[in-house]
């Protein structure tokens, strides 16, 4: 069976409309300028993990470093470890949170890639099995199931726990 991705409202986002007026969306995160949504969930000197604002499932990350690059080539020796070492973090938290069957993994990254942000950023999305639902078939949109605060709260304090840091 052939699995649609479909986020409502992120098309227009996707185009550049609704967009906040910020230079980069990451950046703003990164900065804590209030313009932007901010569903960060850790950070650490070189990099910050969020929720997706538009996520697919449940728990979907983003992994990006605190400093603007577009390119995971341009990363440092030093960041490309701890970028795995948060990566492997992420997947514990998101199992202890929702015992997903699976993960897909993955950056856009280039003009024709999909990339809406054009800042470097690590997908993470936990996959479960038979995630289709009846909504996601016949009204062609997908249900998040959670809101996206308490998956917030949940992550955040996960985190906590297994690294230490408040």
């Amino acid at each position: 069976m052939r699995e649609n991705l479909f986020v409502p409202n992120k098309m227009p986002y996707a185009k550049g409309q609704n967009r906040p007026d910020v230079e980069c969306i990451l950046c703003a995160i990164v900065e804590k300028d209030e313009k932007v949504q901010r569903l960060e969930v850790h950070r650490t000197e070189l990099f910050t993990i969020s929720l997706n604002l538009y996520p697919y499932s449940p728990g979907h990350l983003l992994i990006f470093p605190n400093r603007h690059i577009v390119d995971k080539r341009e990363l440092r020796s030093d960041e490309v470890l701890h970028l795995h070492e948060l990566e492997c973090i992420s997947f514990e938290v998101l199992t202890r949170a929702y015992q997903p069957r699976g993960f897909n993994v993955g950056y856009n990254m280039g003009e024709s890639s999909g990339a809406s942000i054009p800042h470097l950023h690590l997908h993470i999305v936990p996959r479960y099995p038979r995630e289709l639902g009846f909504m996601d078939v016949i009204g062609g949109a997908r249900i998040i199931i959670e809101d996206p605060i308490v998956t917030q709260e949940k992550l955040v304090k996960i985190f906590q726990e297994l690294t230490g840091n408040k």
